[in-house]
Formats: C-alpha cells, structure tokens, sequence
C-alpha cells in the first residue's frame, strides 16, 4: 500500500505539473488572465498535492 501511495504521489505530482505547465504555455498572459490563473493553480497544486499523498503514504505504512 506504501508502494501504491509514492506511485500516486508521484503521478499527481508529474499531471498538476505538466498541466499547469501547459496551460501556461498556451495562455497570453496580458490577454488570458484566467487562463494564466488556471496555470498557476495546477502549478501551485502539483507542488502541495505530491508531497501530501507522499507523507500520507509514509504514515500508513508506519502502522
């Protein structure tokens, strides 16, 4: 289950990153401001969300 929680954690991490990543690339962001918001958001959750499910994995394996 530890196992399955770091592979998750690592998926989510890499898919909010390349995401958010390109979503910015496609957005102008003098003209697209929600566009570029969105970006930044998926950008700002890759690096919250992956490291949460990877502590979370590290604490159940812990019991």
């Amino acid at each position: 289950m530890k196992t399955l929680a770091h592979v998750a954690a690592v998926l989510s991490f890499g898919f909010c990153l390349l995401a958010g990543l390109w979503i910015l690339l496609q957005a102008n962001f003098k003209d697209e401001v929600l566009g570029t918001g969105i970006g930044f958001y998926f950008v700002g959750k890759a690096f919250f969300v992956g490291p949460m499910l990877w502590l979370a994995g590290d604490r159940l394996g812990s019991r």
